[in-house]
């Protein structure tokens, strides 16, 4: 018995999603319970990983092996990177999955924050998360591209994740209309063809898709740094700092992390 603590069995569902895992083997684990508790439920397992492994060193590609192995019927990954990082994970899975002979689908709902800077703890470990993320919002033709990679990756559970707008999904709905049945949301921008009446001549030679894939867009920011420079405690790995309880921080264990941060700067403690 996985030790579960509910009311057994579930209503069956569509489907059941196990996500947010840095670990592979805890979402190992929780795939396993859907299983035993909710058999024949169409499981979609995804971690909170980059391209490279999890936060314990599993390579990536290994990662969606064990999840396939272990039941899960859809595989991916999803929050901490930003779409094209997400991609890039998910096809060291989709390769290492069809190389080993199985079979899966595939899915990824990123962030809506551009990543490139961080770490393997995504971005939480940049200095600007989580109140100043706001600068790197990716725009509704960012959005349109990722759309149009991961469905070229063969990913068809294509969404997103902390940082996404109503706009975005528009946008990844728009991108994919042909391919869902010509179907498109309602108030589509049609790559700016909505502009072609605008009053503004200059703005009128906006409406078109060539003009928005490829924009260079300014912050507004004249001083503004492109990439910033990601904390990497290096303490993932079952740190007395890291351990969750039920109570508030105490202001004893609020000095205990400055105190770390400090001997991170001094370079006192291996990162």
């Amino acid at each position: 018995s996985s030790g579960i603590n509910a009311e057994w069995p579930l209503r069956p569902g569509d489907l059941m999603i196990a996500e947010y895992y840095e670990h592979v083997e805890e979402a190992e684990w929780h795939v396993e319970a859907i299983k035993e508790y909710m058999p024949g439920t169409p499981i979609c397992a995804s971690l909170a990983i980059n391209d490279e492994s999890d936060v314990h060193g599993v390579p990536t590609g290994e990662c969606g092996v064990r999840l396939v192995r272990a039941g899960a019927d859809v595989v991916g990954v999803n929050c901490h990177f930003d779409p094209f990082r997400c991609i890039e994970a998910v096809k060291k899975m989709r390769d290492a999955v069809q190389a080993a002979g199985l079979k899966a689908h595939f899915m990824v709902q990123p962030l809506g924050f551009w990543t490139p800077d961080a770490s393997v703890q995504g971005f939480i470990d940049l200095p600007e998360f989580p109140f100043g993320l706001e600068p790197r919002i990716l725009t509704r033709w960012d959005m349109a591209r990722y759309a149009r990679e991961a469905y070229d990756a063969g990913i068809r559970f294509i969404g997103g994740c902390c940082g996404f707008e109503p706009y975005h999904i528009r946008a990844v709905s728009e991108e994919l209309s042909e391919e869902r049945g010509g179907y498109l949301p309602f108030n589509c921008v049609y790559w700016g063809k909505c502009l072609e009446k605008h009053t503004k001549p200059w703005v009128r030679a906006r409406s078109n898709k060539h003009y928005w894939e490829t924009l260079n867009p300014g912050t507004g920011r004249p001083f503004s740094a492109s990439l910033s420079k990601p904390d990497q405690w290096g303490i993932t790995a079952g740190h007395e700092l890291v351990k969750q309880h039920q109570t508030s921080t105490t202001q004893q264990e609020l000095i205990e992390g400055n105190e770390f941060k400090q001997k991170l700067h001094r370079h006192e403690v291996p990162c």
